[in-house]
C-alpha cells in the first residue's frame, strides 16, 4: 500500500496548481484504500507479484476518488471522512473539473499497462458506475423505490468498482476463467455488503467515527434500505412520516423516522442483508487455495459488516 501511495503522488502532478491541490487534498483525505487493497489481494492470492499492480491499484483509487468529487456536488456534502469536502474547500466547478481530471488520468494510466483486457473491465466498470449514479439521482424523493431497484444502484454505483479490483487481480495473475469469475463475485459482493453497512451506519453511527453527517442520506432524500424497510412493515402514520421525509429530504423529521426504523427493526433487517452479501464473498472464493492473501480477503469481508467507521 506503501507504493500505491508513492504511484498516487507520482502520478498526481499536473502544471495547473488548482489541479494539484485539489486532487491532494481528497486523495490524501484519510480514506480506506478498500480498492486497492482488494486488488493488491486479489493479485497475490492469483499468484502475481509484478510492478503492474501498483499502476491499477493506483487507478482504481482514482476512478473512486473521482466519483467521490462528483457525488458531493451532486449531494451538496459539505463534510466527508471528517473535514470538509472538496465542493466546499474549491467550490463545485473545481470539484467537477479535478474529478475529470482524475478520470481521465486514470485512463492514461490503464494504457501504460497495455492490455486490452484490463482496458475493457476499467472501461466497462467506469460506465456502470456512472449509469448507477444517475439511476441513483431518478430515486432521490421517491418513496415507492423497492428493495430491487435500491440494490441494483448499489450493484452499479458502488459494488462495480470492487468487482473490477478482484477481477483485476486475478488477470494479472492469469488464473482459470472459473478462478477469475470467483474474485469477480467476491468483489461484487464485498461492495454490496460495504454500501449496506454505510446505510446502518447512517441511522446509527457516531460522528466522529463515521466522518460525516449521521441522517445525510435522509437529507438527500435518499430511499436506502433501513428506510425502504421501515416503510414496508411499519404502521401507516410512521409509514406516512417516512414517506414524507424521503419526499422532502432536510433532517426536520430526522428523530421521527429514527423512531420508525427503531419500531420495525429495520437496521437488523439491514445488517442482515449485508451479512448475507459477506456470506457470498466468501464462497465466492472457495476457488482460490490456501494463502494468506485468501485469509487477508477473508478478514476484509469480516470487516465489511463489524466496522462502526
Amino acid at each position: 500500500m506503501r507504493q500505491v501511495d508513492e504511484v498516487i503522488a507520482a502520478r498526481l502532478t499536473s502544471d495547473v496548481p488548482l489541479v494539484r491541490q485539489v486532487a491532494e487534498y481528497i486523495v490524501s483525505g484519510g480514506g480506506k484504500r478498500l480498492r486497492p487493497a482488494v486488488l493488491l489481494l486479489a493479485a497475490g492470492a492469483a499468484g502475481y507479484a509484478g510492478a503492474a499492480r501498483f499502476e491499477l491499484a493506483a487507478v482504481v483509487e482514482f476512478i473512486h476518488t473521482a466519483t467521490l468529487l462528483h457525488d458531493d456536488v451532486v449531494d451538496e456534502s459539505g463534510l466527508r471522512r471528517g473535514r470538509q469536502t472538496a465542493n466546499a474547500a474549491f467550490g463545485n466547478a473545481a470539484s467537477v473539473l479535478v474529478g475529470d481530471f482524475l478520470y481521465s488520468r486514470a485512463f492514461q494510466m490503464m494504457v501504460r499497462v497495455n492490455d486490452m483486457r484490463i482496458m475493457q473491465v476499467l472501461a466497462e466498470a467506469t460506465n456502470t458506475i456512472a449509469e448507477g449514479e444517475v439511476l441513483q439521482l431518478m430515486n432521490c424523493h421517491d418513496p415507492d423505490v423497492d428493495e430491487a431497484r435500491y440494490l441494483t444502484v448499489i450493484r452499479r454505483k458502488t459494488a462495480k468498482l470492487f468487482e473490477a479490483s478482484a477481477r483485476l487481480g486475478g488477470i494479472l495473475g492469469g488464473v482459470a476463467p472459473e478462478t477469475e469469475e470467483g474474485l469477480a463475485d467476491y468483489g461484487a459482493h464485498l461492495g454490496t455488503a460495504f454500501q449496506l453497512t454505510d446505510d446502518v451506519l447512517d441511522y446509527s453511527g457516531a460522528v466522529e467515527e463515521i466522518g460525516k453527517s449521521l441522517g445525510d442520506d435522509l437529507a438527500e432524500g435518499k430511499p436506502t434500505l433501513p428506510l425502504i424497510r421501515a416503510m414496508a412493515v411499519a404502521a401507516p402514520s410512521q409509514a406516512k412520516v417516512v414517506r414524507q421525509a424521503i419526499i422532502g429530504g432536510g433532517r426536520d423529521e430526522f428523530q421521527q423516522v429514527l423512531t420508525a426504523i427503531q419500531a420495525t427493526d429495520a437496521l437488523t433487517y439491514a445488517r442482515h442483508a449485508a451479512c448475507r452479501e459477506r456470506d457470498a464473498a466468501c464462497r465466492a472464493i472457495e476457488v482460490l487455495g490456501q494463502s494468506v492473501y485468501r485469509e487477508s480477503l477473508l478478514e476484509l469481508a469480516a470487516f465489511s459488516v463489524a466496522r462502526r467507521y
